[in-house]
């Protein structure tokens, strides 16, 4: 076998020289480990911590207690606000309807109507009424000084006994009973009135058919006597 060429030898010869102590390529490809296979048990183990839910902090429980109580104190709050602004609006609504139904039962000024002098009268019948009927039962104790002080608001003050005869009829409607017994009572008593009127029409007529017999009588025996 023919000796190599020197001058293919020399070509041949690489540029840079390997230092001896340096690896080669086969020496790193022969200590390189084997690649991994792609599922690691080290992973899996962080994904399942981090899936567990955190247990809170003591600073996170306090918030949480501080949120609740804020949450609680502003309920009561604006439910205390509520409670108030109802309250006020009743209040208002009381007030508004108090003065407007005192306003209602005032006379109107061309009536020329006074209470003052109208009202002692009433109060004064009343008393009246009540010292004429002391030594009778408790019926006619409490019915007669209402119908004395009724009889004479009917007269002093018309117009104001008118309106508040309309205002106590506006709350019986609310009561149907209360309102058929008062419809019966003043039924029977406008009934009593006009039997009593029909009743003295004729005693007045028959007083009048007597009177007018005695006075022909004393003609006939003043006549017959001369």
């Amino acid at each position: 076998m023919a000796s190599a060429d020197p001058v293919k030898a020399i070509r041949r010869k690489p540029i840079y020289d390997v230092a001896s102590d340096e690896p080669s390529a086969r020496d790193v490809a022969a200590t390189t480990p084997a690649p991994a296979s792609g599922t690691t048990n080290k992973p899996q183990e962080e994904d399942n911590n981090s899936s567990q839910p955190r247990r809170p902090s003591p600073t996170d429980r306090l918030a949480s207690q501080i949120r609740g109580a804020r949450l609680a104190l502003h309920g009561a709050a604006v439910k205390a606000e509520d409670g108030v602004n109802n309250g006020m609006s009743r209040f208002m609504e009381a007030e508004h309807s108090f003065t407007s139904t005192v306003a209602s039962l005032a006379p109107p000024k061309q009536s020329n109507e006074k209470l003052l002098p109208g009202g002692i009268y009433v109060l004064v019948a009343a008393m009246a009424g009540s010292i004429i009927s002391r030594n009778r039962n408790i019926l006619l104790r409490f019915a007669t000084p209402i119908l004395t002080g009724v009889t004479t608001a009917h007269y002093v003050v018309p117009r104001t006994t008118e309106n508040v005869g309309n205002l106590v009829w506006k709350y019986e409607e609310k009561f149907p009973v209360v309102r058929d017994n008062h419809l019966r009572i003043s039924e029977g008593i406008r009934h009593f009135v006009e039997t009593g009127k029909a009743h003295s029409q004729m005693g007045l007529a028959q007083a009048e058919e007597k009177i007018q017999e005695a006075r022909e009588s004393v003609l006939d025996y003043v006549r017959k006597g001369r």
